[in-house]
């Protein structure tokens, strides 16, 4: 048997997080950049406006909902069934109208 070499699992687990934080920001900065082109928000504006993934997950899907082709009292009904999810949204959207 060889050697084995002592882990220092708290510099593991730092530089995992480290890659893990790295990661998360490079993904939020393109699912920005996808959504600004959709949008008349550019990608800086878009990841002010909604700092954590989830939110811009929230903000596509409520895009998907007003740019579809069913009638308005539909998406109005849509809405209001996530009202709590897309509220967080529209707040963050009119804050920064506001």
């Amino acid at each position: 048997m060889g050697n084995s070499t002592k882990i220092d699992w708290e510099e593991f687990r730092k530089k995992a997080q480290k890659a893990a934080s790295q990661a998360a920001e490079e993904t939020n900065e393109e699912l920005a950049g996808e959504m600004a082109s959709f949008t008349h928000l550019t990608k800086k504006e878009i990841q002010e406006i909604f700092p954590e993934k989830s939110e811009m997950e929230d903000f596509s899907e409520l895009m998907e909902i007003v740019k579809s082709s069913t009638s308005r009292n539909n998406k109005v009904n849509k809405i209001v069934e996530n009202s709590e999810k897309f509220g967080k949204v529209m707040v963050s959207l009119l804050s920064k109208i506001i």
